[in-house]
């Protein structure tokens, strides 16, 4: 089936507003073609601004790319210098395409760790991009699910000393809005590519409820036609939350 029939066969009114990627197998996807890992980096841009095209084509409001976690900061120095050039060089050529796809950025992570070069650029595509109305981008960069989390509590736990909340204030609503994707819906799909089956530290809390959907595609490979074809598979099955199908019918009924 080619990327024509992939995107026909999705019911538009079935969408998730949210799609979240771990975007896996730079390397390995090099490695394959006897080249270094940075090649498959500078490759899986273009799988980046494929998904971010097909996204916006058939309306999803909210993708989030896990583009750098905290656990990335181990890896060799000579690879982190050149993905941190390949952040910048990047984002700015992709400022045209955003601005023409009525795309919005948005970042999420522990960006002051980020050189400053890299949030410069960031904040400079962010505020150029922060007015429009179509897909909101958002990019977890030196992103840690579970310091997230931590901050949160820590946050939280704050409130309660300086008697701004009280203890019976806490709910999963008052965590959620506390977390850095409080402006955001929860994501309903998860996608990881490369054939690994882990979410490795990723929206923790976020994904909850989120359907989990893995390929073996690496992702310099991933194209619209996978990414329209993981949205197919999403909408073939049922959503229950915890209830049963009966329940779930007569609600939409």
């Amino acid at each position: 089936m080619n990327t024509t029939d992939q995107k026909n066969n999705i019911d538009k009114q079935n969408l998730p507003q949210h799609v979240a990627i771990i975007m896996d197998g730079n390397g390995r996807w090099a490695k394959q073609r006897g080249n270094k890992r940075i090649f498959g980096h500078k490759n899986g841009v273009q799988s980046v601004r494929s998904v971010v095209e097909a996204a916006g084509e058939i309306g999803i409001k909210y993708l989030t790319l896990y583009a750098f976690s905290t656990e990335n900061w181990k890896r060799p120095k000579l690879e982190v210098n050149a993905l941190m050039s390949l952040f910048i060089s990047a984002v700015k050529n992709e400022t045209k395409n955003l601005m023409k796809n009525n795309v919005r950025m948005k970042a999420i992570g522990n960006l002051t760790n980020l050189p400053s070069n890299v949030q410069n650029n960031l904040n400079e595509i962010i505020n150029i991009t922060k007015n429009n109305t179509g897909l909101t981008l958002i990019l977890a960069l030196s992103y840690s699910s579970r310091q997230e989390i931590k901050d949160t509590i820590i946050n939280i736990s704050k409130e309660v000393i300086d008697n701004k909340i009280s203890i019976d204030d806490i709910n999963e609503n008052l965590v959620s809005s506390r977390l850095q994707t409080s402006e955001f819906p929860d994501p309903e799909l998860l996608i990881r590519t490369s054939g690994e089956f882990r979410i490795s530290n990723f929206l923790l809390w976020q994904i909850s409820y989120s359907e989990l959907y893995f390929t073996d595609i690496l992702w310099p490979d991933f194209t619209k036609e996978h990414f329209f074809k993981a949205i197919y598979n999403y909408q073939q099955r049922e959503r229950r939350f915890g209830k049963i199908t009966e329940q779930t019918k007569s609600n939409k009924t």
